[in-house]
């Protein structure tokens, strides 16, 4: 195999608890990972030397601070392979719209170069590697939807019913360091046992927080709740809305004023990445 072209799905937070703050700085947090059917895409044509090269539809992604570059040097690295790669990502989730996107593209490229490189390393040891570059991609490397837990990187496979979602994302970017480093974040929510989450009152902790710092998301979510009742996703700044049928969320999407982004996409509870790398098999 010299080529190889995979998905690199979105993920909702269907909900986001806050349930303490760590030593390390980091949080401890409880949330539900539903996978979406859409996403980004990449491409990995294999090179004659050890080079790894990254090319995107977005120019001002190709930097060394990419995950997509950091997950492939990380990898090279840890298995001590010879082989290179250019690597093209076709980018369409909105950046810092709490989607998941860049630690989904970092995903997809652990699992696509174990296998164009042919390491034959196992499932575990990529979400491992995958954990030292974001609490999210070892979701994305195992890739079904889940509860979660720790820092978001002990999963659970809990299966839900795929519902039609529509997704939109105001026109602003959000950092994930600036909302999980206010002093003014929830952080007390207490902890659902996991044979409980299906039957609790869920929410998001981020939310008002952010609403409060970014006007741009209340206005969203004011104008989604229209159609259907909504939530804000990971830190945001992406808001989403569960509807019965694909035909009530293009209506909505129809209406979505023109300097938002908005898409329509199935939760699925198996990425769509593991169905790609079974056809190549």
């Amino acid at each position: 195999m010299k080529s190889l072209t995979l998905p690199a799905v979105a993920k909702l937070n269907l909900f986001l608890h806050i349930t303490g703050r760590r030593d390390d700085g980091y949080h401890n947090l409880q949330t539900l990972f539903q996978l979406l059917d859409v996403g980004d895409e990449l491409t990995f044509d294999l090179r004659r030397d050890s080079d790894i090269r990254l090319d995107c539809n977005n120019a001002q992604l190709v930097n060394e601070q990419n995950l997509v570059l950091r997950a492939a040097r990380l990898l090279q690295q840890y298995s001590h392979c010879s082989r290179g790669c250019d690597i093209y990502l076709q980018k369409r989730l909105p950046m810092g719209g709490g989607l998941g996107g860049g630690s989904s593209d970092a995903a997809t490229t652990l699992l696509g170069l174990n296998r164009l490189w042919q390491l034959g390393l196992s499932v575990d040891t990529l979400a491992e590697l995958g954990l030292k570059l974001g609490a999210d991609v070892p979701l994305f490397v195992r890739g079904y939807t889940a509860f979660a837990e720790g820092v978001g990187e002990k999963l659970l496979p809990l299966p839900m019913p795929e519902k039609v979602y529509l997704v939109v994302t105001p026109d602003c970017h959000i950092s994930t360091a600036e909302i999980f480093q206010h002093p003014d974040l929830i952080r007390n929510t207490p902890t659902i046992a996991s044979d409980q989450v299906l039957t609790a009152s869920w929410h998001n902790d981020c939310q008002p927080l952010v609403e409060r710092l970014y006007p741009i998301v209340a206005i969203t979510l004011q104008w989604l709740v229209e159609y259907a009742p909504c939530q804000m996703t990971g830190t945001g700044a992406s808001v989403f809305a569960a509807f019965p049928d694909q035909t009530s969320a293009q209506h909505a999407l129809a209406q979505l004023p023109p300097s938002w982004r908005g898409f329509i996409a199935k939760g699925v509870n198996q990425s769509p990445v593991w169905a790609a790398l079974a056809d190549t098999e």
